[in-house]
């Protein structure tokens, strides 16, 4: 962060702390730079704690990429104690990202005894370096038995230590990776650090054909949006289908939704302001700068967005504001969910990942500047990402593949799951131009004429936010739109990362050809470079509309991949260019590329026999009894009306009773999927079942029991109801 961003994060979290210093319950005078990270071991924290050697051979190490030197480790180790213990730890854990898409943490006091059994308070640089969890119930794809429990836990220098309270307990953690003891990749973690070294080196490199002689490294930057529902936690905890899937298996849609527009940007309701308001505080204290807070569009919808950061420490922060929304919605009596679809019928929730690079001296290297064909280093960066995308955007789809954000890819609220290029309509002609060998276009800006004289001209950007593109250019950074909200960015940054090495590298190797003999001018043949890829790219640029049908049509001709489910979009692990990709950039081997295959097939299938069986149990013992006991009133009314000679309710009576039926045929029909799922040993094969037979099986009975709370009687209905949960807060 430059000290233009800083500033402005300093104005945005003194407002929201408020008056009276919002939840960290400070006094007005406290500068708001003592309060910012007050909770992490940052900078400013191991300055004071640290020997002036040790404090720089650690930021070489954080900043420099120099191999950290374990001799230092004790002396930090102590400072890190001092610091947590003055702040009310009394334990530390080492904090890591497991495959199960969640993060995971093991704590141990820093109670010692010394040799004359007397207690002391100690934790030594072996311990921060090294721990050693048990192993045996995280997902490994087959990598380890069972009985193998073995695993490590190893400090991340990079991403600061930082301080958790949870009620009076607190806990001192340590961002890390982890490994089998083997050395095995375990996490999400390991493979984004790897995915970071091998871009960086390529932009790094590219940089230097231009002769830049003051930079001395490149860093990916990362912002990912937080989108989010919140309801009452009395209506959620009546919910057994969010409480174990996270998404509502049964719901009749209400008569007002979202079909107003009402709720997007509307005023913030006062206990969802609240809300926020805590929210925020929190997230400073942990040094997570939090920018922006709205209501989105679907009702009780909102997001919460970043500055952008270095991409490692980004994603730490996005998984601990995770935590932090979760535990703050619980002390105001609401539920947080991200879920990707958590009600059908309205939008659902995304993490759009905002993606750049930045070299040491802060410029954003996908800045194009006043003249974006004058600032050939920026059109040569595009060129590698325009390249990356045409060769493994199947691979950014994958990144993003599970049960949850099935039901977003492709629908009209995401963007679909063919993986295409928005540039916006001046960059897009002028590659056009570049591509034809033409002029540039005369107009580089204009000045939007809003028609009121009294306000500052709107200047117009060289890129609109077009919000059906997956991979979209949004002035000075692109916006991976199909990220889930409940999902870890890690797994999508990686494979950005890897997409732009690949491309990277092909504008290396073609800038080594042209440059043969060193006479060349670097701007010269970098235009050629870029002349040549987007000519050869061509297919993946798409200024549409990808809702429509006719993209699909025209992407099928482009020879773009198109993965409809998890299972299909999986596949593209197996393949051998994947796998050389990834084994090409020491990201991944082949042994561990297939264990994240077989790891997240293995999550897709448990979570849809999850949904499938709650569905089952939720018709038999809700769904069904309230449609008797709604039967036998209307069979009771029936029977009155017999005598009266007039009986006009025998055919709303013959309507439930089919509707009874209708239940019992989707209930048999989800039996035997999940029959079906359990003689299927092969998970690739189960994971295609449920993907298939189990999603329709699932959408029948589903459908059977939404037209059932259509018409029971709402005092016999058992549920909270969507015009309850998303109106009422």
């Amino acid at each position: 962060m430059g000290l233009a961003e800083r500033n402005i994060v300093e104005e945005t979290l003194q407002r929201a702390l408020g008056k009276n210093g919002g939840a960290i319950g400070v006094k007005d005078s406290t500068p708001i730079s003592e309060l910012y990270g007050s909770l992490t071991f940052n900078k400013k924290v191991m300055a004071k704690h640290l020997s002036k050697h040790v404090y720089e051979k650690l930021i070489d190490t954080i900043e420099n990429n120099e191999k950290l030197d374990v001799e230092i480790a004790d002396e930090v180790a102590h400072a890190m104690k001092e610091w947590a213990i003055a702040l009310g730890a009394t334990h530390f854990c080492h904090w890591f990202q497991p495959h199960r898409g969640v993060t995971a943490e093991k704590h141990d006091s820093f109670l010692k005894f010394d040799g004359h059994g007397t207690a002391i308070l100690r934790f030594s640089g072996r311990e921060l370096i090294q721990s050693e969890p048990d192993a045996s119930s995280f997902p490994s794809g087959g990598m380890r038995s069972t009985f193998e429990a073995r695993g490590y836990t190893a400090w991340d220098p990079t991403s600061p230590a930082f301080i958790l309270k949870s009620g009076k307990a607190v806990t001192m953690v340590i961002p890390s990776v982890y490994i089998s003891w083997t050395g095995e990749v375990l996490d999400m973690k390991t493979p984004l650090l790897r995915s970071l070294a091998a871009i960086e080196d390529r932009a790094f490199r590219v940089l230097k054909h231009f002769g830049n002689r003051t930079a001395k490294f490149v860093r990916v930057t990362v912002g990912p949006e937080q989108e989010y529902f919140l309801i009452t936690k009395d209506f959620y905890n009546k919910r057994p289908d969010l409480i174990y899937t996270g998404r509502t298996l049964v719901g009749f849609a209400s008569a007002k939704h979202q079909q107003m527009e009402d709720h997007y940007f509307g005023s913030i309701k006062p206990k969802v302001l609240e809300f926020m308001n805590d929210v925020e505080a929190a997230l400073i204290e942990r040094g997570i700068p939090a920018k922006t807070r709205h209501n989105e569009v679907a009702p009780n919808q909102f997001e919460i967005a970043p500055l952008y950061e270095e991409a490692n420490l980004a994603i730490d922060h996005n998984l601990q504001a995770m935590e932090i929304m979760r535990k703050v919605a619980d002390d105001h009596g609401l539920s947080l969910l991200l879920h990707e679809k958590p009600f059908a019928g309205i939008n659902g929730s995304g993490k759009h990942m905002n993606w750049s690079m930045q070299d040491s001296d802060g410029n954003n290297l996908l800045e194009p500047g006043v003249a974006p064909k004058k600032n050939i280093q920026f059109l040569l960066f595009l060129a590698s990402i325009l390249a990356g995308v045409d060769k493994h955007g199947g691979l950014l789809r994958t990144a993003v593949a599970d049960a949850g954000n099935d039901h977003r890819l492709g629908a009209n609220e995401a963007p679909p799951a063919i993986m295409s290029v928005y540039l916006g309509e001046y960059l897009d002609r002028l590659l056009n131009e570049l591509e034809k060998g033409g002029k540039d276009p005369d107009t580089v800006k204009e000045a939007i004429d809003h028609g009121l004289r009294r306000l500052p001209v709107i200047r117009q950007d060289n890129s609109d936010r077009n919000r059906t593109s997956p991979i979209a250019f949004t002035g000075n950074k692109f916006e991976f739109r199909a990220v889930g909200a409940s999902q870890n960015v890690s797994e999508p940054a990686t494979a950005m990362n890897l997409v732009v090495a690949y491309g990277l590298d092909v504008v290396l190797e073609k800038l080594e050809k042209k440059s043969k003999g060193g006479a060349a001018d670097p701007t010269v043949t970098a235009i050629e470079v870029i002349r040549e890829i987007v000519k050869e790219t061509k297919r993946v640029r798409f200024e549409g509309n990808g809702y429509s049908a006719d993209w699909q049509k025209d992407a099928a001709k482009r020879g773009l991949p198109n993965a409809k489910n998890t299972p299909e979009a999986l596949e593209m692990l197996t393949d051998k260019s994947v796998v050389s990709l990834y084994e090409k950039y020491k990201v991944l081997n082949k042994h561990e590329l297939h264990a994240k295959y077989e790891i997240k097939l293995e999550a897709y299938a448990k979570t849809k026999e999850i949904e499938l069986k709650l569905l089952k149990e939720l018709a038999l013992t809700m769904v069904e009894p309230a449609l008797a006991r709604h039967i036998e009133r209307y069979a009771a009314a029936s029977g009155a009306l017999d005598g009266a000679g007039k009986n006009a309710v025998k055919t709303r009576l013959k309507e439930c009773g089919d509707l009874l039926a209708e239940l019992q045929a989707g209930v048999k029909l989800v039996d035997q999927v999940i029959e079906k799922a359990g003689e299927t040993s092969d998970v690739a094969a189960k994971a295609t079942l449920l993907a298939e037979k189990g999603s329709d099986a699932l959408a029948t009975l589903r459908g059977a029991c939404d037209r059932t709370e259509e018409i029971v009687e709402h005092a016999l209905w058992p549920l909270p109801k969507y015009r309850e949960m998303l109106f009422l807060l």
